[in-house]
């Protein structure tokens, strides 16, 4: 057997063996490009896969080496790659500027971070592995660009109508370039050490001769901008770093806007760190003990077993030690249904979070179905489940040796849930009114009532609904 046949046969009893098989020929017969930082979520869509089964495939495919698992922040303007690492322990910075769009963001894992998967070089070896050798506009598709960019495949031709000049300059090189400017706007960028320079082309012609100079460096970032008459212009440019550089000069219109403007959905940190088979198989090695990253929107549920204290006293710690732990394994089945995750239960409560309100309330309503059940199967009322969901922002932190959340997003959501009565289940508004949400209360026939209330250690009264 040789070493894929070998990573593989591990590979396949810990995932879905349609998504392992759609992998593998990926692997085999996949293009170069095709294996570079691998948009799962397109992945999926591409070959008709369950998305969370995608995800959890990939991430045992990580896991057994086939795959190197990249965490990139990107600019939410352009879509392009400010900075990658093996960890989401490497986005430490307060603020990432881009200097295409001359533009600095704080860093959220909500759009900000995505989390792609390329082929291990010791599985297959691609062109991307030594990215400085790719042709320049390959570079530009595969390093700088994110996943979620939907770049056509004729990406050379449509870039070829805003393009003025590219140049590849080896360290240490200087070339001269004379280029003739219309009159728009004009950047000068390049992609490898993100340096820009920007030209507002204005005015009469002129026959004159006008002269810039640009020197790329290793963090130099954007450039004032600079005001230039049309007409001809001579571009100096200095490579002052130890790697290839490809800048080049095109004009930032209408056109190159619409080709950059179009998205897709991609693998985002919140959306990891929300899912279960994540937090199974990277359960600690996931933030440093000084991180703190913003989520500015994540949905949180709260569960408790009302009288549990009074289930052990009357059915015994045996009976009811096995009672719970079947009621928790019914739990974490369907959170991770939901494409969940439990972040960690305390006694006989569940701390769980979902990427959007929708999936919770259908986790929700599942878990009542199925608490309903579990009672009826036993001829009593044991398994008082009580409920609470609540959403916003929070921050994604490292508490107890393990990736947690902070805020007070999550003390709302617990105290909703201490409120909660066994069998209805209590959200806030802003659950309530999500679109998805109400057409699943609809669907289930799900009425909800309101009322305000006023939570421990929280200034001011919240609307709660129970949904019954």
């Amino acid at each position: 057997m040789t070493e894929i046949d070998v990573l593989f046969a591990a590979l396949r009893p810990a995932a879905d063996p349609q998504t392992v098989a759609r992998i593998e020929e990926l692997v085999l017969r996949g293009s170069d490009r095709d294996l570079n930082r691998i948009n799962v979520l397109a992945f999926a869509k591409t070959h008709d896969l369950d998305d969370e089964k995608t995800i959890a495939a990939f991430l045992h495919a990580a896991r057994a080496g086939l795959f190197e698992m990249t965490w990139n922040v990107l600019c939410p303007g352009c879509g392009g790659v400010l900075e990658t690492g093996a960890t989401l322990k490497s986005v430490d910075q307060e603020t990432y500027h881009c200097a295409l769009c001359a533009a600095g963001y704080e860093p959220t894992l909500d759009e900000m971070v995505e989390v792609t998967f390329t082929v291990s070089p010791r599985v297959r070896r691609i062109a991307a592995h030594d990215p400085d050798r790719l042709p320049p506009l390959e570079y530009y598709r595969q390093i700088f660009f994110s996943s979620g960019v939907d770049l056509p495949e004729d990406l050379e031709a449509r870039f070829a109508r805003v393009l003025l000049e590219m140049i590849e300059l080896g360290p240490g090189e200087k070339a001269f370039v004379t280029i003739q400017l219309p009159q728009q706007f004009i950047i000068v960028f390049d992609a490898v050490t993100h340096s820009a320079q920007f030209i507002d082309v204005t005015g009469e012609p002129t026959d004159e001769r006008q002269n810039v100079s640009m020197v790329i460096s290793e963090g130099s970032g954007s450039n004032e901008t600079l005001t230039f008459r049309p007409g001809s212009l001579r571009l100096a440019l200095e490579n002052h770093t130890d790697r290839r550089v490809i800048p080049n000069v095109c004009v930032a219109g209408t056109e190159l806007h619409d080709l950059l403007g179009r998205r897709r959905p991609f693998l985002t940190a919140k959306r990891l760190l929300t899912n279960q088979s994540f937090r199974d198989i990277y359960r600690t090695d996931t933030l440093d003990v000084d991180q703190r990253l913003k989520i500015t929107s994540l949905t949180f549920l709260f569960t408790d077993l009302r009288g549990s204290t009074a289930l052990y006293e009357r059915v015994g710690d045996l009976a009811a030690f096995d009672l719970v732990r079947a009621h928790f394994r019914v739990l974490h089945q369907i959170v991770a249904a939901e494409a969940g995750a439990v972040v960690k239960t305390i006694g006989d409560a569940v701390m769980a979070t979902f990427p959007s309100p929708d999936r919770a309330v259908a986790a929700a309503l599942r878990m009542r179905e199925e608490m309903l059940r579990l009672n009826v199967e036993r001829g009593s009322d044991d398994l008082l489940l009580k409920i609470g969901i609540h959403e916003g922002p929070c921050l994604a932190v490292n508490l107890n040796d393990r990736q947690d959340y902070f805020g007070q997003t999550v003390n709302i959501a617990s105290r909703v849930q201490g409120l909660a009565d066994p069998y209805v289940i209590l959200t806030t508004e802003g659950i309530v009114e999500n679109a998805e949400v109400s057409k699943i209360l609809r669907a289930s026939g799900v009425t909800s009532n309101s009322r305000m209330e006023q939570l421990q250690g929280i200034d001011r009264e919240v609307r709660i609904f129970a949904l019954s």
